[in-house]
């Protein structure tokens, strides 16, 4: 009996092991594709791009993977969170004179 909850238990945690994967590749994803976004339309170096996000993320307190989504949603739609909007706006005029 103790090695088949042995063996439920490690299945488990291969399970979540896997989902937690899955969700760092999306993740991932989504951040390279808002890099290109702020590499784009800021005429940045990748990674300014990069810091870009990340100054956003850490001045609004909002995860990097939200700020991402918000940044590739706002591409297609033209609309973003006035926070990240205003942020985004500091941050690639800092990007810019640097």
């Amino acid at each position: 009996m103790a090695a088949e909850e042995d063996v439920e238990a490690r299945v488990a945690a291969l399970q979540e092991e896997v989902a937690q994967l899955r969700q760092a590749i999306a993740s991932h994803a989504v951040i390279d594709q808002a890099i290109g976004v702020v590499v784009a339309v800021g005429r940045l170096r990748p990674e300014q791009g990069w810091e870009v996000l990340l100054e956003i993320s850490q001045r609004t307190n909002t995860k990097l993977r939200e700020v991402a989504e918000y940044v590739v949603q706002g591409a297609h739609c033209r609309w973003l969170p006035d926070e990240i909007h205003q942020a985004l706006s500091a941050a690639l005029a800092r990007a810019r004179s640097a």
